[in-house]
């Protein structure tokens, strides 16, 4: 099991090098001047200056080992557009906050998405089953921005409030600001989780060893929830990790709407703003945390399905 881990904690370390070095080179070779980027071009003196302060004079090379020295010391930058503000305090900032709304709506769609399909699974072939494939198709075909208008327009002012967040103690306080952007970010996982969950309690439904319980004369409910739910749930995991990954570091569009002050919305105004500098950091963030995630869903793996971990030993 030791083995594993660190076995996956090198593949971690080796992917996050080649996406630094990869985004590092690429944002280098975009044409243009990070420097004379807005509509009134600074003298060329000062863009010198400017230049020479950023280190955007020296070799694109030496600038990449000066930029991996930074990194292994916690040190991911300086905004080039705003002098003072680095990008440790700003993902210190807003990814609470896009991590509150992310974690809400994976919890609630995780929760909802399992349900629905062990129902629909236990249900097949019936209205139920029939409500729960509706239920997914329309949380696949319509768009979260779609949904978030929706609901600021039928619940939004009765009963929650249309726009805003919690200034203060982004972790415990302004429940009733975060139910609508809950709601809109975890339609899409509730259709997944729930076609997902039905389609594999079928299949671990029909192997020999559930038949064997049912002969024994188990109750459906401990058929289910020891024997069942483990095989079944595995491929969720799968679904899980990436979604994870790509929800709490920020959902641009549900921000944007909700006029939430998360990541992904700072991600997108670094592009538009050409801070290269922040686009690298916020990057180089998301590819942690979306590998980290996976890393750990890897590890749960051997936990629910030992099978993982006796196959790899073999090898």
């Amino acid at each position: 099991m030791v083995k594993y881990i660190f076995k996956r904690l090198a593949y971690m370390i080796l992917t996050m090098w080649i996406i630094i070095t990869a985004t590092f080179f690429l944002m280098n070779t975009l044409p243009g001047d990070p420097v004379q980027t807005g509509t009134k071009l600074l003298p060329e003196a000062v863009a010198k200056n400017i230049r020479a302060k950023w280190g955007l004079d020296k070799p694109v090379t030496e600038r990449y080992v000066i930029y991996l020295n930074n990194l292994v010391h916690g040190d991911l930058g300086e905004s080039m557009k705003t002098p003072g503000l680095t990008a440790n305090k700003i993902i210190k900032e807003k990814f609470p906050v896009s991590a509150r709304l992310g974690l809400q709506a994976v919890l609630f769609g995780l929760t909802i998405g399992l349900i629905l399909g062990i129902i629909a699974a236990l249900k097949r072939n019936t209205w139920v089953d029939y409500v729960v494939i509706l239920v997914a198709i329309i949380g696949v075909s319509v768009p979260s921005f779609v949904l978030a208008a929706l609901l600021q327009k039928y619940l939004g002012g009765k009963f929650f409030p249309i726009i805003g967040w919690p200034t203060s103690h982004v972790w415990t306080t302004g429940f009733k600001y975060t139910v609508l952007p809950t709601l809109a970010a975890s339609l899409g996982s509730i259709a997944v989780y729930s076609r997902f969950m039905r389609t594999s309690l079928l299949d671990v439904l029909g192997n020999d060893y559930i038949l064997t319980a049912k002969s024994k004369g188990l109750s459906q409910f401990k058929i289910i929830s020891k024997h069942a739910m483990r095989n079944s749930i595995t491929p969720i995991i799968t679904l899980l990790a990436p979604q994870i990954a790509g929800i709490v570091t920020g959902s641009f569009v549900i921000e944007r709407i909700f006029c939430i002050p998360g990541l992904g919305m700072y991600y997108v105004e670094s592009i538009n703003g050409r801070d290269f500098t922040m686009i690298m950091a916020t990057t180089v963030f998301f590819s942690f945390f979306f590998i980290l995630s996976i890393v750990i869903m890897d590890i749960l793996y051997t936990v629910i399905d030992p099978r993982v971990r006796i196959t790899n030993t073999a090898k």
